[in-house]
């Protein structure tokens, strides 16, 4: 099973608790899935904006991005420069679709929202606008290292994204996570069975379990 398809067992959650216990980073508060509930995983292409003073436009933003990625990739965009415009449309959503890109993470704003979701391309974003990227925005280059959420992510990094939040896992380390994640998940789809089998939640959640990241961070949410 390739480390996508391993990826894409998990939810964020686990993915997260992985990088606490392994004391790494990669977790994205306040990306929220704006065409409706949606689970994406897979390989990271990057997009990073500039404002439109900062450089000239080579192209249209996205669309070297859209036409280089392979199905079952990722479009992740740092839209840090403006937050009156949209770094993600509905005609970029629907050459993805077709290309059979897996969804796009805009850390900043994006539009076409319900003609993303009447296509089923799952979008992320941290809000979304009317407002468009022309005259105010344009693609600095993509295949490059960018910031999202305080992140720093590489193209090749994997991503995971859900109704909970965004993890991204770098390439370098990726089996170790995976390999913590998948332990998490487990025992904690045991924990779970064992609640639905009648035992008490304070004994299930009980014991070592504030420590079971086994870094000093707790796990309180459960």
């Amino acid at each position: 099973m390739s480390a996508v398809e391993r990826l894409g067992r998990l939810d964020a959650c686990a993915v997260s608790d992985a990088l606490d216990k392994l004391g790494v980073s990669g977790t994205v508060n306040g990306l929220a899935p704006l065409t409706g509930p949606a689970k994406i995983a897979g390989r990271v292409v990057t997009v990073k904006l500039v404002t439109a003073d900062a450089t000239p436009a080579k192209r249209h933003l996205c669309t070297a991005a859209v036409e280089a990625a392979r199905a079952g990739d990722v479009i992740v965009v740092e839209h840090h420069s403006r937050d009156d415009c949209a770094g993600w449309g509905g005609i970029l959503s629907t050459a993805a679709k077709a290309r059979g890109i897996s969804g796009t993470i805009v850390d900043g704003l994006a539009r076409d929202i319900d003609e993303s979701r009447e296509l089923g391309y799952p979008v992320f974003a941290r809000a979304a606008t009317p407002s468009t990227a022309r005259g105010r925005i344009v693609e600095k280059d993509w295949n490059v290292p960018v910031t999202i959420g305080g992140v720093d992510v590489r193209p090749g990094d994997l991503v995971l994204a859900d109704s909970s939040g965004v993890v991204f896992v770098s390439a370098s380390k990726e089996e170790a996570v995976l390999e913590a994640a998948e332990a998490i998940a487990a025992r904690e789809a045991a924990m779970a069975k064992a609640v639905q089998g009648g035992k008490p939640v304070s004994q299930v959640m009980g014991g070592d379990y504030e420590k079971m990241l086994g870094n000093g961070k707790d796990a309180n949410n459960g």
